[in-house]
């Protein structure tokens, strides 16, 4: 695995960067600011991008945004101190693969990259709460700016009713088992979901499906998207 790491404090860029070639991970540059991260993310190959959200000039979110308007393709994932949910609403309605903390445990970090690298959102387990109500919209922060409306209408009758069960934060067995459909059949309605949303994410795909109005709301504390 090949990681950029953009992040403005250069001893937390020395000890991530150790600590993720004594895990066999390849970090190909490591950056102190936004607009170098986006210009290294479109000269080397990397597979993954770990962001920090509170940087000065171009916050990690604009750096995010400026990413993928670059057309970099890379999965992101934000690894923060910021524990605050309109940070965590920003990251994920711009399109992060997963909101990481700074302290999480050494050994969960390379784990948790090779999952997002696999297209799972990884998420700290002290946010889940904040993730909960994001979703739910049980006292979320309102986006900086209102998403335009979704083309929910491209939707078929079945990839409406999956991504319903998504906002509901049902993985992919869960639909599987609720609608009598094979795991496989989910996934590629997932898939098909997404490219007609235009989004990279199942979180962002729940996002915007419960700020549409959709799911039915049997969320619990333990939701995983």
């Amino acid at each position: 695995m090949r990681v950029l790491l953009i992040d403005d404090h250069a001893l937390v860029r020395k000890g991530i960067e150790e600590l993720l070639q004594s895990r066999g991970v390849q970090v190909v540059a490591s950056v102190g600011s936004g607009e170098e991260g986006v210009r290294r993310a479109r000269e080397l190959p990397a597979d993954l991008i770990l962001l920090d959200v509170k940087m000065p000039g171009m916050s990690g979110i604009d750096t995010l945004r400026a990413l993928r308007a670059a057309e970099v393709r890379a999965p992101v994932v934000m690894l923060t101190m910021s524990r605050e949910d309109a940070d965590l609403a920003a990251a994920l309605r711009a399109g992060a693969q997963g909101y990481l903390l700074k302290d999480i445990e050494p050994e969960e970090l390379v784990p948790a990259l090779q999952a997002a690298l696999k297209g799972d959102n990884v998420m700290a387990q002290e946010l889940v709460g904040a993730l909960a109500r994001l979703v739910g919209g049980k006292g979320g922060p309102a986006p900086a700016a209102p998403r335009p409306p979704a083309p929910f209408a491209e939707l078929t009758p079945r990839e409406r009713e999956i991504l319903e069960c998504i906002a509901d934060g049902m993985s992919n067995k869960m639909i599987a088992r609720a609608l009598d459909i094979a795991d496989g059949t989910v996934k590629l309605h997932v898939k098909a979901i997404l490219r007609k949303l235009g989004m990279r994410s199942r979180v962002e795909a729940a996002v915007a499906a419960v700020e549409q109005g959709l799911g039915r709301a049997r969320r619990t504390p333990g939701l995983r998207v």
